[in-house]
């Protein structure tokens, strides 16, 4: 079975990136404790705009990822991080190549 991610592309008020990284730190501790499929997680801050985040998350299986997000805590947790910005676009994907 192919690895299972879950990936955000955030746009954040700006002013506002401090309180998302702590509202994100929030979802993804709780999703830890509550769904322990997920395998890891990382929130990576642009360079050249602070404002701009992307966020992976990698999990056990799809069936687990697809649980998560039908859980009723992750529409709570995901929409007070989405509450802080201007854009957010989720996607799944699955492992392809790996190159160690």
């Amino acid at each position: 079975m192919p690895d299972a991610y879950a990936s955000g592309r955030w746009q954040v008020l700006p002013g506002r990136e401090e309180e998302f990284v702590l509202r994100w730190r929030e979802f993804l501790e709780w999703t830890h404790q509550h769904h322990p499929a997920m395998v890891d997680a990382s929130l990576l801050q642009g360079l050249t705009n602070p404002s701009e985040f992307l966020s992976f998350s990698e999990w056990k299986d799809a069936d687990s990822r697809a649980q998560w997000k039908r859980d009723p805590g992750f529409a709570e947790k995901i929409g007070a991080c989405r509450a802080l910005c201007e854009h957010m676009a989720g996607t799944d994907y699955e492992r392809v190549v790996r190159v160690p």
